[in-house]
């Protein structure tokens, strides 16, 4: 029987004509798909594991049915595969199909993988209003550090930035008067967020002692000797103060104020268009697990007050 193979043996040395199948899909990968090395890495993974399936019952790849390949994923699945590693794989199998069509292959189709369960939706992390609150209130504002960070933890909440945005935020870009701020978010994209009068109050506090600490660069927040705030150096702030909230710092990140900030405006009636453009997502799918959290802590909610629950 096949084994898996080590770093000394051929990448592909498959019998039954799968080795040149796979030397051939991956060169397809890089150069007519360009997909990164990381995306084609997982790919070839997936195919080593059905070559692995199919050598040991004489199968090549022209001979796989769809009765092949529904045994393997069972196969993959009884030895405990997650199903979003079963997901993955039926990707991974459906595009060298496919790639084995196109080539002239007699073989079953892409249409021939039988679909897995859905991964269960995995819901984001998020706080209450009260947690949220008591974290913003942490900071000890009778020192200018903790002026700073009371500003950037009301503008994260405030705004729904990713952390790398916050980190690397100019200072030119918040609008103090008019209430937005600009962002260079992925991909290059520029979006204008709004922010509340809590935010402007501390931001506006801040700026006065921002000169102060020299600033070497242009970003908003800087640290004692005048440079950029990374995000570690936010993440670890975050912690400290999600702690002196009384809250497990694991359970808190710059990620999950995100969240926070996406579930509490839906909570309070925000149309999903509306904060899908200031979280800046190009998919409505992305932004839409957020309601999932909203019916959630509606049903909760209903469960604990309604007579009939």
């Amino acid at each position: 029987m096949p084994r898996a193979r080590t770093h000394e043996e051929p990448e592909f040395g498959w019998p039954l004509g799968w080795g040149g199948s796979l030397a051939e899909f991956r060169t397809h990968l890089a150069v007519e798909r360009g997909l990164s090395a990381n995306t084609a890495s997982g790919y070839m993974s997936d195919l080593d594991h059905l070559a692995a399936w199919a050598c040991p019952r004489e199968l090549s790849p022209d001979a796989l049915s769809r009765d092949h390949l529904t045994a393997f994923i069972v196969a993959q699945q009884g030895q405990g595969k997650s199903p979003r590693s079963l997901a993955r794989m039926s990707s991974s199998l459906r595009s060298f199909l496919a790639f084995l069509r196109m080539e002239g292959g007699g073989g079953a189709g892409p249409e021939a993988v039988v679909k897995p369960p859905r991964p269960p939706r995995i819901l984001p992390r998020t706080l209450s209003e009260d947690q949220v609150e008591a974290i913003l209130n942490a900071p000890d504002v009778a020192t200018p550090l903790g002026i700073r960070d009371r500003a950037w933890l009301e503008l994260i909440y405030a705004s729904g930035l990713r952390v790398s945005e916050l980190a690397g935020l100019p200072a030119l870009s918040v609008f103090l008067d008019e209430g937005f701020l600009r962002v260079m978010g992925k991909g290059s994209k520029e979006r204008l967020i709004p922010f509340g009068t809590g935010a402007e109050k501390w931001i506006r506090a801040w700026l006065v002692l921002r000169p102060g600490f020299k600033p070497s660069g242009g970003e908003l927040f800087v640290g004692q000797r005048g440079e950029g705030l990374t995000r570690q150096h936010l993440w670890r702030l975050l912690k400290g103060y999600a702690r002196a909230a009384g809250l497990r710092a694991e359970a808190v990140s710059p990620h999950v104020l995100r969240h926070a900030f996406a579930t509490h405006l839906l909570d309070h009636g925000a149309d999903l268009r509306a904060v899908q453009a200031m979280l800046g997502h190009a998919d409505i799918s992305t932004t839409q697990i957020y309601t999932h959290v909203h019916q959630a802590r509606l049903r909760a909610l209903y469960d604990h007050l309604h007579p009939r629950s």
